[in-house]
C-alpha cells in the first residue's frame, strides 16, 4: 500500500569493505534496498579495486567480490539465498544488515520514501559508492 503521494518507506544500509578488520578502514562498496510496501529486498554493488589495494595490497580481491555476490544472492532469495531461501524480504535484509566482523559489513541503517525502490538503489549506488 503506498502513500498518497504513490511513495513507500523504504531502508537502505550500505555495504562497507573493511580489508583489514583491525584498522577500521573502510570504503563503500555496495547498497542494500528494502521497502516493505513492496516486499523488495535488493543489493547492487560495486568494487573499486583500487580502493581495495590501497587499503591492503594484499587483499584477497576475489574473496570480496564473492562476499558481495554473496549478498545479491541472498537479496534476489531462490537457491542463490542458501539457508535465507524461504525467508520473506524483511527477513533477509534484517539479517544482512546485521552487525558482524567481516570483510564486507553492513553499515547503519537510513530511511527514505520512493515510489520505484529499484531506481532507487541504483540511484543510491551511484550517489553514495561510485
Amino acid at each position: 500500500m503506498s502513500g498518497r503521494d504513490g511513495r513507500d518507506v523504504y531502508e537502505y544500509a550500505l555495504l562497507r569493505v573493511v580489508p583489514r578488520v583491525e584498522r577500521g578502514e573502510c570504503f563503500n562498496a555496495g547498497v542494500l534496498v528494502y521497502c516493505r510496501a513492496k516486499s523488495y529486498v535488493a543489493a547492487r554493488t560495486h568494487l573499486d579495486e583500487g580502493k581495495l589495494r590501497a587499503l591492503d595490497p594484499a587483499a584477497d580481491v576475489p574473496g570480496v567480490r564473492a562476499a558481495l555476490r554473496a549478498v545479491e544472492g541472498v537479496c534476489a532469495g531462490g537457491a542463490a539465498a542458501g539457508q535465507a531461501a524461504r525467508d520473506d524480504a524483511g527477513r533477509r535484509f534484517r539479517w544482512l544488515i546485521a552487525p558482524r566482523s567481516t570483510v564486507v559489513q553492513p553499515g547503519p541503517v537510513h530511511t527514505g520514501l520512493t515510489a520505484d525502490p529499484e531506481a532507487e538503489a541504483e540511484r543510491l549506488l551511484d550517489l553514495l559508492v561510485r
